[in-house]
């Protein structure tokens, strides 16, 4: 599906925090625009270890106001970039290895711009949004992890 933009549109088209599991498709859909000549997309996916230790699984959680705090970091990365269409969800829950966290997508009329646009995106909101992991590590032990 193609989304043909007018003047009026916003550029921010699905910005969440969701508990159930999120679709590439849907988010990739959501920046669809025939002026974009970029699309930069991002997928997070948990790993199977972190600094050297193995880990079993992630467990997110989120502040009440954290997609609101995600909207602001789209919108701001939006009037920095030449941005035609925004796009990040962010899971919540028990996650396992392999699993997606976090996608985020950015359409702009250039690649380059896409692609810086798209880091941005995921750099700001792994940093302001107030989202937690918490890790589980194969040996039982646990670590929270600030912003994710």
């Amino acid at each position: 599906m193609t989304h043909l933009p007018d003047a009026s549109d916003d550029p921010m088209r699905l910005l969440a925090v969701r508990d159930t599991p999120l679709s590439l498709d849907e988010v990739y859909a959501a920046v669809g625009d025939d002026a974009a000549g970029g699309t930069a997309l991002f997928v997070g996916t948990v790993r199977d270890h972190d600094g050297g230790r193995p880990v079993a699984s992630l467990a997110y959680s989120a502040h009440p106001g954290a997609e609101a705090e995600l909207r602001r970091v789209a919108e701001k990365v939006a009037a920095d970039f030449p941005v035609r269409a925004v796009a990040a969800v962010h899971r919540t829950g028990h996650l396992a290895v392999g699993d997606v966290a976090v996608i985020a997508a950015v359409s702009c009329p250039h690649r380059a711009e896409a692609f810086a646009a798209c880091a941005r995106l995921v750099d700001d909101l792994k940093h302001e949004v107030p989202i937690w992991k918490r890790q589980i590590f194969v040996d039982g032990d646990e670590e929270w992890v600030g912003a994710c």
